[in-house]
């Protein structure tokens, strides 16, 4: 039961939230049912046909409409005394600002996305606004409370880079499917129907007696000539026979690895391939991009069957035929969507090809889809428990109720027959280089890379600013902005195309340069250590940013649940409209320990059981924890109150 001061609190508040999803949806019901009654929503995006079995708020009809639109009118309907007012927008856009943050009492997070989540955390900070986070995949989830000065802000741990995969292993020598994945999307979906002037390892060249050509021939340019299939049945033969006899060819790579086998599609395909694709006008007369489909025109109708490798070499050709034949114009622009059921049919089945020449057990579409577009489907009734922990967690921070403020995790595996984990917020992080201001270091070849790659792999990737000013000392060298005329335009363009020694205020070892973000009010400090060389596998970018720490492990906690650090490799497995999840590499967080009467304390059953994470919100779909990996987060120095 609420008391007269709680009451008091939730009424007299105007909050934010930002994300009507999977997260979104059962929090503003919940807020409604609260009692607050002044309540501002932001989300950019429309309802989709996958949010409907989760996102209660949204109806078949709503699809195509605004999130933040349809989410006020339905919980209108049961609380219309309410005011609710809708942003059918970017968080990001200008027009959010500071000073829009700062008429706010608290600010409730339900994004799907670490550069968004970025942004608001340094708005929350620059405003000395509260922020409340969240976040949620499958049966996983938590909610985070961060006050300015008080507690650790959101980015007061560094976050991992998303999970990539040496070149080497990719292109060589895959052991397991996602490799094969990984090689399928971004090296041949790309290669085929992406930027045709990208060079990749793939593009090693026929050495077919009867054509010297080919030795200078693009294997992936289709002839004048050429029909669709014979095109296709050329690039197969290219990509899984030749190619792998050319691996072979180098003895030191299988003496301790089991040998691929080439396969060429003489080899698995005879008159069925012609006599299936007869089919394909009738199945397919659609126009629509969207709804092409290769299992359609092939009469495959089941998803989560595995196909052979006969099956998967007519997918293969099917789907490449169908994006020459009905989606041509789009063919040279292409990146793999989850969403594009013809792009996951070919990928699927070319990862499949691959696995079997390498001895990798096959998957389904369904399986490969997961894996490509890195999802885990969402649990409702994570997302209800999740809003639910949010709105205590606001009520908290309204009534300023310092002492009680809880970080809780949700478990998978009950941990003295309890799921929820609610921990002690940390302080804020002296390392933190965006509210502590402490400065970074940054590891570069200055003589050869160029401003532009310092903004787009550090400023912007990295820090995640939007509209950021690089100085040094008292000389401007880049700047972003409306109000800027053509010259200075014009000058801080040819500036991305120079070297960091030749710039009109020459960045070398031991210069400092000054980063801001107006629109954030955020700005840092960074240190340019002059480097000569990196290693092209372990350090791709060319470059290594350093000085971001997590908090030192409290000295006595001697039951802790020790987190794995994240990998960093060379082809990254990105979630697309999807979720990073938090490490803190090398923290541990101090557990009370309560014992048990088997003499075994919940700490010791935690850290067998259960490796907790920090998780985002889905709004389409969630993440996939690929290759196994250890993704754990470990609630170190926080007290568990049970």
């Amino acid at each position: 039961m609420a008391s007269q001061q709680q009451f008091s609190a939730i009424k007299g508040a105007k909050v934010l939230m930002v994300g009507a999803g999977g997260i979104g949806c059962e929090l503003l019901k919940t807020l409604a049912l609260s009692g607050f009654q002044d309540i501002h929503i932001i989300d950019m995006d429309t309802i989709e046909v996958s949010n409907l079995n989760r996102q209660f708020l949204f109806r078949q009809s709503h699809v195509g409409l605004s999130k933040a639109r349809v989410a006020r009118d339905a919980v209108l309907r049961f609380r219309p005394q309410i005011s609710i007012t809708p942003y059918h927008a970017n968080v990001k856009d200008s027009n959010f600002n500071v000073d829009f943050f700062k008429q706010f009492n608290v600010v409730l997070n339900g994004l799907d996305n670490l550069d968004a989540r970025r942004h608001v955390n340094r708005l929350c900070l620059a405003a000395d606004v509260p922020l409340v986070e969240s976040g949620t995949t499958g049966f996983l989830g938590q909610v985070t409370v961060h006050i300015k000065g008080k507690t650790e802000c959101y980015e007061c741990q560094p976050k991992p880079a998303p999970k990539t995969y040496p070149v080497c292993t990719i292109t060589s020598t895959p052991t397991k499917f996602v490799h094969c994945i990984v090689w399928a999307k971004d090296l041949l979906f790309a290669k085929l129907f992406g930027d045709k002037n990208q060079e990749n390892d793939l593009n090693v060249r026929s050495s077919d007696a009867s054509s010297s050509s080919n030795h200078v021939e693009d294997v992936f340019e289709r002839r004048n000539d050429e029909d669709i299939e014979q095109y296709g049945r050329r690039v197969y033969d290219h990509v899984f026979g030749y190619n792998i006899e050319v691996a072979l060819s180098n003895e030191e790579t299988w003496k301790n690895r089991n040998r691929p086998k080439p396969i060429y599609s003489r080899d698995v395909l005879d008159n069925e391939l012609t006599r299936q694709n007869g089919n394909m006008d009738k199945n397919c007369s659609t126009n629509c991009p969207s709804s092409v489909s290769a299992m359609a025109a092939l009469g495959m109708k089941n998803p989560q069957d595995i196909w052979g490798l006969m099956e998967n070499s007519r997918i293969f050709l099917e789907a490449l035929k169908l994006f020459f034949s009905k989606r041509e114009e789009e063919i040279g622009n292409l990146t793999f969507d989850k969403d594009d059921q013809l792009a996951v049919e070919f990928v699927t089945a070319a990862a499949n090809i691959r696995a079997a020449s390498f001895g990798i057990p096959l998957h389904s579409l369904f399986e490969a889809k997961g894996i490509a577009g890195n999802i885990v489907h969402a649990v409702a009734t994570t997302n209800a428990v999740i809003a639910g922990l949010i709105v205590i967690e606001a009520i908290k921070v309204l009534q300023n109720d310092t002492k009680n403020y809880r970080m809780t995790y949700c478990v998978e595996h009950p941990a003295r027959k309890m799921l929820l984990m609610p921990v002690e917020p940390f302080e804020p992080n002296k390392s933190c280089y965006v509210c502590s201001e402490t400065p970074l270091l940054l590891e570069i070849n200055t003589h050869r890379a160029k401003l532009r790659d310092f903004v787009d792999k550090i400023v912007k990737a990295t820090l995640g600013m939007n509209l950021p000013l690089i100085m040094h000392g008292s000389a401007l060298l880049y700047e972003v902005g409306d109000d800027l005329d053509e010259a200075m335009v014009a000058n801080y363009a040819a500036n991305l195309e120079k070297v960091l020694s030749e710039l009109p205020s020459p960045v070398t070892g031991g210069t400092m340069l000054t980063v801001e973000d107006l629109q954030q009010e955020f700005s840092c400090n960074i240190n340019i250590k002059h480097r000569e060389e990196f290693d092209e596998e372990k350090e791709p970018d060319g470059m290594v940013l350093s000085g971001w720490a997590p908090p030192p492990t409290v000295e006595g906690a001697n039951k802790t649940i020790d987190n794995a650090g994240s990998t960093s490799e060379a082809l990254p497995v990105e979630a697309e409209k999807s979720e990073e999840i938090e490490t803190a590499p090398g923290k541990k967080r101090k557990l009370i320990e309560v014992s048990k009467n088997d003499g075994t304390s919940n700490a010791e059953e935690i850290k067998k059981n259960e490796k907790l994470q920090v998780l985002d919100d889905d709004d389409d779909d969630d993440l996939v924890i690929l290759d196994g990996g250890d993704l754990g987060f470990s609630p170190s120095k926080k007290k568990c109150q049970w």
